[in-house]
């Protein structure tokens, strides 16, 4: 694809007044800039929740197992004091 690419999009009203309510409240330059961070935040915000939904099943991997090795320890804790 080549650097700058051209193209064209069709907005309902609605949504174009967002573009320009947002073009004045970010003071960004053009209709464009403000589509362009409205996609990188869209990215980031995307990527942050498939990172969080990774470490949630990913913790809950590990509390498992290591619930299992806690209860085979846990026998162990008294070890050795019956002789004092």
């Amino acid at each position: 694809m080549k650097p700058n690419t051209k193209s064209s999009i069709t907005l309902p009203p609605e949504e174009f007044d967002l573009v320009l309510e947002l073009k004045a409240t970010l003071d960004a330059k053009s209709n464009v800039e403000v589509v362009r961070r409205g996609l990188r935040l869209l990215k980031e915000v995307t990527d942050r929740e498939s990172l969080r939904q990774a470490y949630r099943r990913d913790s809950l991997a590990v509390r498992e197992s290591l619930k299992q090795e806690i209860e085979e320890l846990d026998s162990l804790v008294a070890e050795g004091l019956e002789d004092r």
